[in-house]
């Protein structure tokens, strides 16, 4: 057990960590510089975390990131994996604490292949059954399994609160889980393949065993080290502490984005037009048109996203043109992105006008220049999803214009109009 080790390595201390935590407050003591540098560097974690919240999001993968495992092999998807434990500082903190007392090779190997079987359960079960999770919920919980080793590392539970710490490998393998869902999450972003998706599992999982035991060979050179020298209790006290700091503030702020996912309406910029006037930029706008609302729909066609993919499906409209429109699915939450292209650009430019994830959208349109306009769904679900879409207006179908029953829409596939979504 961790209290086991971490015990054996300070047996030969008359005084407890708390003790020696509290002398180096003392200004005559010789590790003054040393606790200063870590104030200094803790500081400024917390500054950087408050000042750039995006760094907090450790998981989030870049748009050439998304490309590159959409376009390439199962090569890709392990390097994809690699860089994104190596990036990924939440889960490299808890394997930091996990690794912190060890120092013989079958207690490493025993631990953290623990931790590797845990976050691999559920990173390839939840993937395969399409399981997602809030992913700030997720990592709000895996701040917290960086603030329990590391209070473990402390010897918390003895010290603080008389009891015994809970059987170690059990919790590892409790918080790998957990970090396995966080992963899957995060794979789940992409538009896996049907075909291959359990080899594009299985390459991205041994992607993040490389990425992760490379930066376990790190951890263990820089403990080999500070652990030869005579100031390593205060070192292990003060960057334990300091995991739990960090831990914290990690968790407060993915609770902060959990709130707005959890209230996304107050995400949505909903922009009503109040006039139809020069200089808008070329924007155009949702509005409001209560009027229009008594009005017969004047098409409903049903589209079919399939499981794990993605569709669009556009009208041409008209600078000036007016449209009204509704849709929903069979019940299963889409990410949706609605949005225009202006006629004859060949930049790949396209304008969204709003973005969400739900299982139903309605409003209102006027195009400020003429192109097509329409939607982009994509279904996570591992089944298809089935959309009702009715729209009325002026406007012209892409797919068959002079259809104006429920059909099949010959909606296309997503190809390179969308690669600034998220």
């Amino acid at each position: 057990m961790m209290g086991v080790n971490s015990n054996r390595i300070l047996a030969d201390s008359k005084k407890s960590i708390w003790s020696r935590f509290t002398m180096v407050l003392s200004p005559s003591s010789h590790y003054s510089g040393l606790l200063s540098n870590n104030i200094f560097f803790l500081l400024m974690l917390g500054i950087l975390i408050v000042l750039f919240p995006d760094f907090v999001y450790a998981h989030g993968m870049t748009e050439a990131e998304k490309l590159a495992i959409i376009e390439g092999g199962n090569l890709s998807y392990l390097w994809i994996g690699a860089t994104h434990m190596l990036s990924g500082y939440d889960h490299l903190a808890f394997v930091f604490g996990i690794v912190f007392f060890l120092t013989n090779f079958r207690d490493i190997v025993k631990y953290v292949t623990t931790f590797t079987v845990g976050h691999s359960i559920t990173l390839v079960f939840a993937t395969l059954n399409g399981i997602q999770l809030n992913y700030f919920l997720i990592d709000a919980v895996i701040a917290l399994s960086v603030c329990y080793i590391a209070f473990t590392n402390l010897d918390g539970f003895r010290k603080y609160l008389n009891i015994r710490p809970p059987n170690m490998m059990l919790m590892i393998l409790s918080f790998g889980l957990i970090h396995g869902f966080g992963l899957s999450t995060r794979l789940q972003e992409l538009p896996l393949s049907e075909d291959n998706l359990l080899l594009n599992i299985i390459s991205f999982n041994i992607g993040i065993e490389i990425g992760q035991i490379s930066a376990l060979v790190l951890m263990l050179l820089a403990l080999a080290t500070f652990r030869k020298s005579h100031f390593f209790e205060t070192f292990s006290t003060i960057t334990n502490y300091g995991l739990i700091l960090a831990g914290g503030l990690l968790f407060l702020m993915q609770m902060h984005g959990y709130e707005h996912t959890a209230n996304a309406e107050e995400l949505v910029v909903k922009v009503e037009s109040k006039s139809h006037e020069a200089g808008s930029n070329g924007i155009d706008r949702l509005v409001s048109n209560n009027d229009s609302q008594l009005m017969p729909w004047k098409d409903s066609m049903t589209i079919t996203i399939p499981a794990r993919g993605d569709k669009e499906y556009k009208l041409y409209i008209n600078k000036g043109a007016a449209i009204d429109y509704s849709w929903k699915t069979d019940g299963e939450a889409l990410f949706y992105d609605f949005h225009g292209e202006p006629s004859g650009d060949t930049t790949g430019y396209f304008e969204s006008f709003k973005k969400s994830t739900d299982s139903h959208d309605e409003g209102s349109l006027v195009a400020t220049f003429n192109g097509t306009h329409g939607w982009y769904w994509r279904n996570k679900a591992s089944s298809p999803v089935v959309i009702t879409l009715k729209v009325r207006g002026e406007y012209l179908r892409q797919d068959s214009p002079k259809s104006s029953t429920d059909t099949e829409p010959v909606a296309k596939e997503n190809k390179s109009t969308h690669d600034s979504i998220d």
